[in-house]
């Protein structure tokens, strides 16, 4: 796996990119005055480059499998994965209700070290969903990696799940970025 070095503009280029501001309403249900619209450096394959090479040393050296959420993590994941050479799974919100009745898509997870891949965690509501789902499928879920935390500063959403967030950017990062 090759180690890419800190991206000092890296946060004022996301927040550049993808700070809204007006009335939101996020999955939560809570009401927000700012949006990070993280399809904006999705979309930018350089940008979204930039950002994958920055998770890369933030995925755990005893990773079987990737699982990019839908819809958010699964571009995150997608790069990731051909960078550093794990295999992807595409993670549901919801398994599908026919077919293969999947809930991820990709190789078996039982009894497999995943590591979640998101865009913007806040609650860490999907997470926990997927974390959950995960590990009834018999997968050990003990890591989240995303680009960008938006949770309190000084809280971990995932703690009671015994998961560790790890970030490439954090609010207070992009808070600084606009400085």
């Amino acid at each position: 796996m090759t180690v890419h070095g800190e991206d000092p503009d890296l946060a004022r280029d996301v927040d550049r990119a993808c700070r809204l501001t007006g009335t939101f309403t996020l999955r939560s249900g809570q009401m927000a005055s700012e949006y990070f619209d993280k399809y904006l450096f999705e979309s930018d394959p350089a940008l979204l480059a930039r950002v994958a090479a920055q998770l890369m040393p933030l995925v755990p050296a005893d990773t079987d499998l990737l699982g990019g959420l839908e819809l958010g993590g699964v571009p995150l994941v997608t790069v990731l994965s051909s960078l550093t050479g794990h295999p992807a799974l595409f993670v549901r919100k919801e398994a599908k209700r026919y077919g293969t009745a999947k809930l991820a898509e990709g190789p078996a997870v039982a009894g497999r070290r995943v590591t979640l891949v998101e865009d913007v965690v806040t609650t860490g509501g999907a997470v926990r969903d997927a974390t959950l789902a995960l590990r009834a499928e018999g997968a050990v879920v003990e890591t989240v990696v995303c680009a960008i935390d938006r949770s309190p500063a000084g809280t971990s959403p995932l703690a009671d799940l015994g998961v560790e967030l790890r970030a490439v950017l954090t609010k207070s990062r992009l808070d600084a970025a606009r400085a």
